[in-house]
């Protein structure tokens, strides 16, 4: 999956990152669930493509000050969809606050494995466990 970088932020434009079609395949817990997410995600996106004709891909964001935004869905090149991982409860990831100010129409998600939350920050980011969001995809 190759790196989303925008002219208005200072992204990683050359690093790929690498999924398993079978996240079995992945020993630890994060990023087995990443690795499960980006492969509905993809399928999404490629459903998407094919049947509806739209002009997506998924990405992910990762910028030399360290932030880093798990998966970013873009249509026609801009963000559409940002959604963050996480196996537990955890704070905001500063990565996904970053890019929700900067791409403002964008929905930002971050889902967790195990926690319960659900509710949506100030900011827009909606907090939620993952089957919320993955059940909205196909």
């Amino acid at each position: 999956m190759p790196p989303f970088g925008a002219a208005k932020i200072r992204a990683v434009k050359k690093e790929r990152k690498h999924y398993h079609l079978d996240w079995t395949l992945v020993p630890e817990n994060g990023p087995r669930f990443e690795n499960l997410v980006a492969c509905h995600l993809a399928k999404w996106v490629e459903f998407e493509q094919d049947v509806e004709g739209r002009d997506m891909e998924l990405r992910y964001f990762r910028d030399v000050d360290g932030r880093e935004v798990d998966f970013v869905v873009c249509e026609r090149a801009q963000p559409k969809l940002l959604v963050e991982c996480k196996w537990g409860d955890d704070g905001i990831v500063r990565g996904l606050s970053y890019l929700k100010k900067r791409f403002a129409a964008a929905d930002a998600w971050q889902i967790s494995a195990t926690g319960k939350k659900d509710y949506v920050t100030p900011e827009g980011i909606r907090v939620a466990p993952a089957l919320t969001l993955l059940r909205t995809l196909i």
